[in-house]
């Protein structure tokens, strides 16, 4: 089932429908940081992703080991049913690499030197 919708960021006109399941929308892969307005409906796919990283990137800027360990709300966000690039992880040649925002939505540390480790258990590199 698809609807017509217009974003309510850039104004064009977009195919809003439901996935294989016919139950969600193509939208409900992003965390669900955006509380429904009557102003700011729905947005395209392009804005929808980038209103989420730059609602994630002002939370990560605040983010201190402190804060990781102790009042990490992203832990509290339903489970990602799929990563998605450039808000989980981002490509580095083959290599996938994890985002902070990926290890504070799991919420806990691996203790693996992850490179954007918001726990403080950064690889230290020579």
């Amino acid at each position: 089932m698809s609807k017509e919708k217009t974003c309510s960021r850039c104004g064009i006109v977009f195919g809003c429908s439901t996935e294989d399941n016919g139950n969600s929308c193509w939208c409900n892969r992003y965390p669900p940081l955006f509380t429904p307005d009557p102003v700011i409906n729905c947005m395209c796919p392009q804005c929808l992703h980038e209103a989420t990283k730059e609602k994630i990137d002002a939370y990560v800027a605040e983010m201190t080991v402190e804060k990781a360990f102790n009042n990490n709300s992203a832990k509290d966000i339903p489970p990602a049913k799929q990563l998605i690039e450039g808000i989980d992880y981002y490509m580095e040649n083959t290599n996938f690499v994890f985002t902070a925002w990926h290890h504070l939505r799991r919420g806990y540390c691996c203790k693996s030197g992850c490179r954007h480790c918001p726990y403080g258990f950064k690889k230290q590199t020579a």
